[in-house]
């Protein structure tokens, strides 16, 4: 069964339109390592965690090589004090890299800084893989998949932002939301997960503007 096929066997729903002036074209971003990064945003509390996990697991499930970059507004210590990690950095080590057979991890330690870095940083410093997905930094100008589930969380995001592709939501919401981008169901990750599939194999997704979009 085609992609597309299934994403409408699965309930997502896309325009038909063929582009014109009020029309937008979504480019597929790659990272420095040639994997294309694809975008899950909203408010805090609308369960983008829950949805990229599901997600992460449908396309794991299906051979793809995933690596997923999260924001974090508050950073607690991935290591715990007493180990032999947490003392190296407390001693003044501002790289630390702790490795076994089956993982391993570098934690980088700058107490000076004072924003997150930026998304470019954290994206040339992955190892090939064939996905990137980036939980949060909803500012960045990636395709991005909108979890909304109401005004209660906060604003949607897609009215402004152009890099939103889709909007993933509850049943009732997807039934009086008036929306201009490919509506997702919000309880069907694996259908969420193929229009990402979707999306890399097209390279592109044109999505309807309420007015002519420039840069």
């Amino acid at each position: 069964m085609r992609a597309t096929e299934w994403m409408a066997a699965a309930g997502v729903f896309a325009s038909e339109e063929k582009p014109d002036g009020g029309h937008h074209t979504v480019p597929l971003v790659r990272a420095p390592n040639g994997a294309p990064v694809i975008g899950f945003a909203g408010w805090s509390g609308s369960g983008k965690t829950t949805l990229v996990t599901q997600v992460v697991a449908a396309l794991t499930a299906k051979g793809w090589n995933v690596a997923v970059v999260k924001h974090a507004h508050h950073m607690s210590d991935i290591d715990h004090p007493g180990k032999d990690s947490w003392r190296h950095r407390h001693a003044g080590a501002r790289q630390v890299v702790v490795a076994s057979p089956r993982r391993w991890a570098v934690i980088y330690e700058n107490q000076n800084q004072t924003e997150a870095p930026m998304l470019s940083e954290l994206l040339a410093a992955l190892r090939p893989c064939d996905l990137v997905l980036v939980e949060g930094y909803k500012r960045a100008a990636i395709p991005k998949v909108e979890v909304w589930r109401g005004e209660t969380f906060g604003p949607a995001l897609w009215p402004e932002d152009t890099w939103v592709f889709a909007v993933a939501t509850t049943p009732d919401l997807r039934a009086k939301l008036s929306c201009n981008r490919l509506m997702l169901p919000l309880e069907n990750p694996d259908a969420i997960a193929m229009a990402v599939v979707d999306l890399i194999r097209r390279s592109t997704v044109t999505v309807k503007m309420k007015a002519p979009f420039t840069r």
